[in-house]
């Protein structure tokens, strides 16, 4: 796996020597749910959707995945270019862990919100990214891998907002969202779910779990803090509740 820069793009190339692709499975190796072929058990098996994930999000950011291969048995190579840009100049940060759940992600870069965020996540990099992302925004962060220590760090921490997955491990998110709709200041709190299913009996649940806001994955920090900022600018909770679904 190598990062180089051509041209004005960024290249990331993930080289392996693996079972190879076939010409007919070359032609669609991105398509949603192709995969090649597994034994019976699919030990080994997928969704066949993370290579049509990658090639999306990179035309979402104005690049595009490829893949090569030489053939059955001799390896593969995929890549993705991107429009290269500036390092950016930031600022240390100290980043939560599972094993500090109340760890605060702060970026004395930019002018710091008042708004303290709380991430419920049980998946360490996109706990991670959205941390970082909402710091570098301004924001005070913390952050919980399961939905019990979310509910400790919310009552020690007093968040204004809590993002909440909604398949958590232990406590759903659903759970989490009507246990912190019952605690103390409950109903100031801005809550904003995120899952992977968009369907209408999903964000019902959601809207009866309390949720103001319900976001479907991946969701683009930028989104996110659009939401944020949406939902904190008033503190009435009949405010809060007119935050559109995304």
């Amino acid at each position: 796996m190598g990062v180089h820069r051509r041209g004005d793009g960024a290249v990331l190339e993930v080289v392996d020597t693996g079972v190879g692709l076939s010409p007919e499975l070359l032609s669609r190796v991105f398509d949603v749910f192709v995969q090649g072929d597994h034994s019976l058990d699919r030990s080994s098996g997928g969704l066949g959707i993370g290579l049509t994930l990658v090639r999306r999000l990179a035309e979402l950011h104005g690049g595009r995945a490829t893949a090569a291969s030489d053939g059955p048995g001799r390896g593969a190579c995929f890549t993705v270019s991107l429009p290269a840009i500036a390092a950016p100049l930031r600022a240390s940060a100290t980043v939560a862990t599972a094993a500090r759940p109340s760890a605060a992600v702060a970026a004395p870069a930019r002018a710091a919100r008042r708004e303290r965020v709380l991430i419920v996540e049980d998946n360490a990099d996109t706990r991670e990214a959205l941390q970082e992302a909402l710091a570098l925004d301004g924001y005070e962060v913390f952050a919980s891998a399961d939905g019990r220590t979310a509910l400790d760090v919310a009552r020690r921490e007093q968040p204004g907002v809590v993002v909440v997955d909604i398949g958590l491990p232990g406590l759903d998110g659903y759970e989490v969202a009507q246990r912190l709709r019952a605690s103390a200041n409950g109903d100031r709190l801005l809550l904003i779910g995120l899952s992977g299913y968009g369907q209408p009996e999903a964000r019902r649940r959601a809207t009866e779990a309390g949720f103001d806001a319900y976001l479907t994955k991946p969701v683009a920090p930028d989104e996110l803090a659009r939401v944020i900022e949406a939902g904190a600018s008033g503190r009435d909770p009949a405010d809060r509740r007119s935050v559109s679904e995304a």
